[in-house]
């Protein structure tokens, strides 16, 4: 069984078993499922550019014909050297295209296959786990720590200089999906213009939205039991001039996406395991692990309940539509903590 933990992919991957002749990357960071599996692909020919070396095959057309992978994977090349051949990532099953592979593995090219988040007990994840010539590589999203090197990395290939609390409050505001962070680390290198430090009013200027934050400030602290948390927020929203009708679906989408998590835990999987596919950012997975263990299923459906009676409330009478939101909000967020024994 040739299945490593998440955090020993880099390393992993960077002496690569010749034994290995199929390479599986799966997990919910698309991003980084894409970034590694090109990564491998290039540096497993000699030339990326050539398209005999490098063979890009379409995910959905594979399962179509499983056929044709096994084809592609034992054809030999007209000009020797080495091949690799990428799968892009399907919701089809790909297990017919994989097995034969597995059994018989290709010793003319390494098969890459990109796929989505595969629970425990999907038939490919499982084949390949079982194989000893194929690798599994697990992708989830990105931790505070590997941010901050992408960061670094980033920023002083752009001749430019960032400290370590300018640093740390962008990791904070970048999301759990590899290539979403790239993306918005290079929109920030490119607003500096000639200017050589990042701080953090470039930041706040560039990346994310200040609505957001403190929307996301209110959900977390209505699902923790943090009054005076919630208190700020609030009013900061109601400041801005947002709808508590807003506000209100905010909270009734966490607590939906909440309770859809909890069942997934009352099923058999793990807390952690659960958040790691929701693709929140960083700062937001310890307070969303924290919401899962306080509330139950029980509970969940009735903060949806008082919810959705609350943003119907609003819409059937505006002015008053603030009071009944801080009515809702203040009352699940004393149940929560009533969850907690506090």
């Amino acid at each position: 069984m040739v299945a490593i933990k998440a955090h020993e992919a880099d390393r992993t991957l960077a002496r690569l078993d010749p034994a290995w002749r199929l390479v599986l990357f799966y997990g919910p960071d698309t991003g980084l499922v894409s970034e590694r599996a090109g990564h491998l692909a290039r540096k497993s020919v000699d030339d990326p550019d050539d398209a005999f070396q490098l063979i890009r095959m379409d995910g959905d057309a594979v399962a179509a014909d499983p056929l044709k992978l096994v084809d592609e994977a034992n054809t030999i090349g007209l000009f020797g050297g080495r091949r690799a051949i990428r799968v892009s990532a399907t919701t089809k099953p790909l297990l017919a295209a994989v097995e034969p592979l597995l059994a018989t593995p290709s010793q003319d090219a390494l098969v890459i296959v990109e796929a989505g988040d595969l629970q425990r007990s999907n038939p490919l994840r499982t084949a390949c786990e079982r194989a000893k010539s194929a690798l599994v590589v697990p992708c989830y999203g990105d931790a505070a720590r590997d941010l901050g090197a992408i960061i670094d990395e980033m920023v002083r290939a752009a001749g430019k200089s960032i400290d370590r609390n300018a640093r740390d409050h962008l990791a904070g505001l970048l999301g759990g999906d590899r290539q979403t962070s790239r993306r918005e680390i290079e929109k920030l290198l490119l607003y500096l213009g000639e200017e050589r430090m990042v701080t953090e009013d470039h930041i706040d200027a560039v990346v994310g939205d200040t609505a957001q934050r403190e929307q996301a400030m209110l959900v977390d602290a209505v699902f923790a039991g943090k009054l005076s948390v919630l208190d700020l927020a609030q009013a900061k929203l109601a400041s801005e001039g947002l709808d508590p009708g807003v506000m209100l679906g905010a909270v009734l989408r966490q607590a939906l996406a909440l309770l859809k998590a909890r069942q997934s835990v009352d099923a058999g999987r793990g807390v952690r395991d659960v958040v790691g596919t929701m693709r929140l950012p960083y700062p937001r997975i310890a307070t969303t692990e924290a919401a899962l263990n306080a509330w139950s299923s029980a509970r969940l459906t009735e903060a949806v309940a008082v919810l959705g009676s609350a943003v119907l409330a609003t819409r059937q009478n505006s002015e008053t539509g603030r009071a009944t939101a801080t009515r809702a909000l203040w009352t699940l967020a004393r149940l929560s903590r009533s969850n907690r024994g506090d």
